[in-house]
């Protein structure tokens, strides 16, 4: 997969491909407001631990040189640990890049189903 990455600058614009098992993920944005609705300054803010798979290796090897494709693909939802990957900045855009076994699992939302009382 070659995703493009838009310049901030308009002029120019790049692509991207991550090697072997890793994948480029952009954060997701925290909240901007506690639950009790206390609003949370940018500097106290956490780093979010969910992203959006932007862009997928082709996958590793195995010890006897076997292909052994990667599970996710471009648009999944990730779930990933607070100190995983490395951050990078491709024009202009924060992303982190990791190995897929950094991830620990796939997000699926879906809505919510009133049960009968």
């Amino acid at each position: 997969m070659h995703p493009s990455v838009p310049s901030l600058k308009g002029a120019l614009h790049m692509t991207f491909r991550p090697l072997h098992d890793r994948v480029a993920i952009k954060r997701l944005e925290g909240e901007d407001r506690s639950k009790g609705g206390i609003i949370i300054p940018d500097t106290a803010k956490e780093k979010p631990q969910e992203g959006e798979v932007v862009a997928v290796g082709p996958g590793g090897r195995d010890e006897s040189g076997k292909h052994i494709q990667i599970d996710l693909k471009v648009g999944d939802i990730v779930l990933f640990g607070k100190w995983s990957g490395t951050e990078i900045k491709i024009d202009g855009q924060d992303l982190l890049i990791m190995k897929e076994s950094d991830i620990m699992g796939v997000v699926h939302k879906t809505k919510a189903v009133k049960k009968a009382a």
